[in-house]
């Protein structure tokens, strides 16, 4: 750990001090929005849009070395793909709910399969398994700099309607009867989902960034018995998670982003073991 920390002080090593700070900067976004994505049970439409992220990444890459397209960065091609497949599967699954998991299949195949292809005709060709599984090599100064603006929107927007939220998340049906334009606060926490998941594909990879959005939010929910709570517990679960994983990672020399994820496993099912324990003891007194 002495190790870790005097190399997240020095000049030299600055991909390190970056995941670091994405890592804690995007877990209170990771800690609104994983609560009401588990609360609402919308894992696997979040699951079809992080995989869809590598579409965006494969464009942008694509355009940005074949074309000198240099605005566009891989995080930029990440928010626009995220987005674009939110709204799709938000609209498709309220107006036509028996041809969503259709959508979802759909969406979550042809990101991956378009974003390989792009990446396959990007000059040097780029190795897809550094999106697919996450490197700390890939944040930059000006990504780190798009996470806290995007981790800024996302909790702002996520606090900001809260009521609508919670309404939308725990009973729609009576939302709508009251009022609530439910449809629209649907579409909007998608978007914040799209967002949030972006936030730690470069750290977590695309393929697990899923497990990290949704095990804090699981465990927290365990923990806490608000919404507002669950929020704040699995943010600070998940801070703990991403620079525990990163410490681990740089002292055995191993991928952060599956030492993330296993350390996020390996919470789970303690907290899910010692609370089942806990009920065991409590009907037998």
């Amino acid at each position: 750990m002495a190790d870790f920390i005097r190399a997240l002080t020095d000049p030299s090593v600055p991909f390190l001090r970056y995941a670091f700070l994405a890592g804690i900067i995007s877990s209170v976004a990771f800690g609104v929005i994983g609560s009401y994505v588990v609360v609402r049970r919308i894992s696997y439409i979040a699951g079809a849009i992080s995989h869809s992220v590598l579409a965006g990444i494969g464009l942008s890459l694509f355009l940005k070395t074949q074309h000198g397209v240099l605005w566009l960065t891989p995080m930029v091609g990440a928010v626009g793909a995220a987005v674009l497949s939110a709204l799709i599967i938000g609209t498709v699954s309220m107006y036509a709910k028996e041809r969503e998991d259709t959508v979802i299949g759909a969406i979550w195949s042809l990101g991956m399969a378009i974003g390989i292809l792009f990446i396959a005709r990007t000059s040097g060709y780029v190795d897809p398994m550094s999106y697919l599984f996450g490197n700390v090599l890939l944040v930059t100064r000006n990504d780190l700099i798009l996470i806290a603006v995007l981790d800024v929107v996302v909790v702002v927007i996520g606090v900001l309607f809260y009521n609508q939220f919670l309404a939308v998340t725990f009973d729609e049906e009576y939302a709508t009867a009251r009022g609530i334009p439910t449809g629209i606060y649907y579409l909007l926490l998608l978007v914040l989902t799209a967002l949030a998941i972006v936030l730690l594909v470069t750290i977590v990879g695309i393929v697990m960034v899923i497990a990290l959005f949704t095990i804090p939010a699981a465990i927290a929910g365990m923990l806490a018995r608000r919404l507002w709570q669950m929020m704040i517990v699995s943010a600070l679960i998940t801070m703990v998670l991403a620079s525990s994983g990163l410490a681990l990672s740089y002292a055995t020399n191993l991928p952060s982003g599956s030492m993330i994820i296993v350390l996020a496993g390996g919470a789970y099912v303690l907290t899910a073991g010692v609370r089942a324990l806990v009920r065991r003891l409590r009907s037998l007194t």
